[in-house]
């Protein structure tokens, strides 16, 4: 109903500018909103307010002649003016019910939309350094840039999902260095652990399987591993130094083969972040290699466009981008003295290449943590000629996990930490999904493990899956019954469906392409979970008040259509958050 209005609006709009009261190149932004308040109808525009500047009329005079402008339809029972300009539509109480046999006749379709125009869009989210298992941290970033992806494809929009793998840096060179020590200890070399290497047992999986491979191939005596090197932090040194020098000898011991070692972590790493993600249902078309910049001379080809538009410059040895000249806090440097760049240059030609592919808009997913790095990338966007608004850059608050009144902690680099396949394995991914996006994505969460594995109304995702599955339940007792359905019948008779709860969920229904084009274009997925406990609420409301299978036929059948198609739009929404329907629960 609110795409036909906005039709006979865009057609009046027309109207008038063949009349000369508007410019014929002008564009409308047509905003039509449901009414909160049924005296004044089920739908308004503002329509004669924006246009009243270009029309160079009093809104209330452009409301009148939008109106004499509409074209007539038999949908349409009264169109007022109210207020300054507000137009207000009453709709024929009758039209409620064709939204039973849109659902029906379009199924899986039904709800998607085609604002998106096609345009290109790229949707870049976790891209968690490759140093370790995901944890439930990444899990919300994973859950929300998946929804948001998908949301987007829903409304039309050519998306491309990516993962950008940090497999440059020193991180990387940590964790390297520790897969090599406990690659040692397998091999019997006695050595104290480096207070600031990658603890977790993963790491020690990795050292064994590299071992097994490659036998003693990478031993080095442990005194040759640890001679001279500056004490570890428990020795009173310093922890920093003391690693930076054992990822130097290890590159010294090692030579060439320094490269195996850290390509073995890097593999056993990632392919378990890509097995995660999968059974987690979460995909992607590219998954972007960070080294790639350097092998290509990416880094140093967008260092010499910033150069070219004259925004770097050299001070102390290094070099230095200007971005503060461009909204940054700061200046930022792009080139350490002593040669080597720097992660945020790697920045900067990642965001060249993104821009150099053409995309219409690029979608950053980012840790809460990553908010005072949005002003320097923006920066580098405008300093490579590109305009800034071509980046969204959303950001996701860490889920927090709670045992009872116990904060896990999840320090990656301890190895103190609880994985995105254990919650998984725990709860099921339906409820971490659910539960991941349910609120806004900037908001703190609390990951309440007790609800989300209730089998409760008070668990939302159990709630909403619910009420899917007490429509197959109807659906097998009609069968049990010898009664066939006859949807002819019931979709003949709607007008049977008089009662408070019918027509409660009748206009529901007709929300879900407007509730789902607007999580889309908002980058909200939160909004579609609101309207599915909404449409399950009023579901389980009617369930409990009505019987369906009424010995009267006509009008079953039409009680049966219109919980049919309560559950075709329960599973379209919960299929784009990747959330099974079950038949029984």
């Amino acid at each position: 109903m609110k795409q036909k209005l906005e039709s006979l609006l865009q057609q009046a709009v027309t109207a008038l500018k063949t009349q000369g009261i508007l410019e014929n190149d002008f564009i409308a932004q047509i905003n039509l909103e449901r009414t909160r308040d049924a005296q004044h109808g089920d739908f308004a525009t503002n329509l004669a307010m924006l246009l009243a500047k270009p029309a160079k009329l009093n809104p209330r005079q452009l409301a009148e002649k939008i109106v004499a402008a509409l074209p007539s339809d038999a949908l349409i029972t009264k169109v007022d003016i109210a207020g300054p300009g507000f137009i207000n539509f009453f709709i024929n109480p009758d039209s409620q019910f064709q939204v039973v046999k849109q659902i029906l006749d379009a199924g899986t379709e039904f709800g998607l939309s085609k604002i998106g125009a096609g345009k290109r869009v790229q949707v870049e989210f976790v891209s968690a350094n490759p140093t370790g298992p995901l944890h439930v941290g990444h899990g919300r970033g994973a859950a929300y840039g998946s929804a948001v992806a998908d949301l987007l494809a829903a409304a039309g929009f050519q998306v491309e999902r990516e993962y950008y793998v940090n497999d440059a840096g020193r991180q990387m060179d940590i964790l390297a260095t520790s897969v090599w020590l406990r690659y040692l200890e397998v091999c019997d070399e006695v050595l104290p652990f480096p207070s600031n290497g990658y603890r977790g047992e993963y790491v020690r999986e990795i050292s064994a399987n590299l071992h097994k491979k490659a036998g003693d191939a990478y031993r080095r005596a442990a005194a040759l591993v640890m001679a001279d090197l500056p004490d570890d932090e428990p020795q009173g040194g310093d922890k920093e130094k003391h690693i930076d020098a054992l990822i130097d000898r290890a590159k010294t011991l090692l030579g060439d083969a320094y490269k195996e070692v850290f390509q073995a972590g890097l593999d056993e790493i990632l392919d378990d972040i890509k097995d995660d993600l999968a059974e987690f249902g979460v995909s992607y078309q590219q998954w972007f290699s960070e080294r790639s910049l350097m092998d290509d001379h990416s880094v140093e080809q967008a260092l010499q466009r910033l150069d070219v538009a004259g925004y770097l410059y050299q001070q102390e040895g290094a070099t230095w981008f200007a971005s503060s000249r461009l909204g940054d806090e700061k200046d930022r440097v792009v080139v350490r003295d002593n040669g080597q760049t720097t992660y945020f240059a790697s920045d900067i030609a990642y965001h060249m290449n993104k821009l150099d592919r053409g995309f219409d808009q690029i979608v950053n997913i980012w840790g809460a943590d990553h908010h005072g790095y949005i002003p320097r990338v923006k920066a580098a966007m405008q300093a490579l000629g590109a305009d800034e608004a071509k980046l969204k850059v959303l950001l996701v608050q860490f889920a927090i996990l709670y045992r009872g009144e116990e904060k896990v902690q999840m320090s990656t680099r301890s190895g103190e930490f609880v994985t995105l396949r254990q919650l998984r394995n725990e709860v099921g991914r339906d409820a971490c999904r659910f539960f991941y996006v349910m609120r806004k994505s900037e908001q703190h969460m609390d990951f309440d493990l007790k609800l989300a594995t209730s089998r409760s109304n008070e668990n939302p995702v159990y709630y909403v899956q619910y009420a899917h599955a007490r429509v197959c339940s109807v659906l097998r007792q009609l069968d049990e019954k010898g009664r066939q359905r006859n949807p002819h019948l019931g979709m003949e008779n709607l007008n049977l469906l008089t009662e408070e709860q019918e027509t409660a969920l009748l206009t529901t229904l007709s929300k879900y392409p407007e509730a789902l084009e607007r999580a889309a274009v908002n980058y909200e997925p939160h909004q579609l979970i609101h309207y599915l406990r909404e449409l399950a609420n009023q579901f389980h409301s009617y369930y409990n008040a009505h019987q369906f299978l009424v010995d009267d036929d006509k009008l079953c059948n039409a009680r049966i259509n219109l919980i049919c198609a309560v559950k075709q739009v329960l599973v379209n929404a919960l299929s784009l958050l990747k959330i099974n329907t079950p038949e029984a629960m």
